[in-house]
């Protein structure tokens, strides 16, 4: 009788340990703080764990596993499985989606946003060239348009462009280098500090970007349509990872994705509806640049810089010209419904 009691409870502990064992936990690596950019994430996370009763979960860091700079080497190595990353930190290790940083694409919301970043993630240059980091395209991090935030007297002429020094990264970068500003692409958690010790007079980001890193503290003016474009921050996740996954967890995982982009998007909206009021309680003015500024603006920053990347992605054995229609074609798709 202790014989079979002895071999029934090693049975049992061997079975909690393979119960254990079959347990998949990820890593996932973004930074800063929970806010409105991760929050796609974080319900990924969430439907994940509930569609697998607790048996696959994603734990979050923020800033914990790497600096954000780093997460796509990261990535490569498998040092975490999943990590948030922007095409202009390093631009020439993910040349394909800078298509989608490029100044006045004319993308006018959010779910315009999501749908040229899943046509260009689903191309096979987008997967080849993030195949070389070990590195597959999941889903994107949609952005409104940037605008700038200042001190001082504000800056609502393109001749007041001159020799700012302004944060932005890839393609809105290259926009204000057109009209003779001084871009720098310090990162985002690197703003606030830049911004405070006069290494920048402006810092261009996206809303939330604004409210969480605290420039928005320091500004006394704030540009409501300049409008010049985006960044692209994809969520990737680790090949040999995703194809380790059972085709349960795999399935829960690829399913809960526009799930977690349509809870993305209705946080997002509201942010901005809240927008006007974050202004005010804080002193910021609202700025409106004139119609014939942001003509002057395109004209100098629009063309010359689409035509440079198509010849230089081209050059490089990369559909560029192919790869820019893909992203008008959608657009235009988007609009009509079709």
């Amino acid at each position: 009788m202790k014989k079979f009691l002895g071999l029934t409870a090693l049975a049992s502990l061997s079975f909690a340990f393979a119960a254990e064992a079959m347990a998949t936990e990820w890593n996932v690596s973004v930074w800063g703080k929970r806010r409105a950019f991760t929050e796609h994430v974080e319900k990924l996370a969430e439907l994940v764990s509930e569609k697998t009763n607790g048996e696959f979960t994603m734990n979050i860091s923020y800033g914990g596993l790497s600096k954000n700079r780093e997460n796509l080497d990261g990535i490569s190595i498998g040092a975490f499985e999943m990590a948030q990353f922007c095409a202009g930190y390093h631009r020439d290790k993910n040349r394909v989606i800078t298509v989608l940083e490029l100044p006045f694409l004319g993308v006018s919301n959010l779910e315009e946003e999501v749908a040229i970043s899943s046509a260009v993630y689903n191309h096979p240059a987008a997967a080849d060239e993030m195949a070389q980091w070990n590195a597959k395209l999941l889903m994107t991090s949609p952005m409104p348009q940037y605008n700038i935030v200042g001190t001082g007297e504000v800056r609502d002429e393109l001749a007041e462009f001159e020799g700012m020094r302004v944060r932005a990264t890839g393609g809105i970068g290259e926009a204000f280098k057109a009209v003779g500003a001084v871009p720098t692409s310090v990162t985002a958690t690197e703003a606030y500090q830049a911004m405070e010790s006069g290494v920048v007079d402006t810092v261009s980001f996206a809303q939330h970007a604004h409210l969480s890193f605290g420039t928005i503290n320091r500004a006394d003016w704030w540009t409501a349509n300049l409008n010049p474009g985006t960044v692209n921050c994809p969520v990737v996740v680790n090949i040999d990872a995703y194809e380790s996954l059972s085709d349960a967890e795999r399935e829960a995982l690829d399913s809960s994705v526009p799930e977690a982009l349509d809870h993305y998007l209705a946080n997002y909206g509201e942010l901005l509806k809240k927008w006007d009021a974050v202004l005010e309680e804080k002193g910021v003015e609202k700025v409106e640049i004139s119609d014939e500024v942001l003509a002057e603006f395109r004209s100098k920053a629009a063309d010359p810089i689409r035509e440079a990347w198509i010849k230089d992605m081209e050059a490089q054995g990369l559909p560029g010209q192919e790869l820019y229609d893909l992203v008008q074609k959608t657009l235009a798709d988007q609009r009509s419904g079709s």
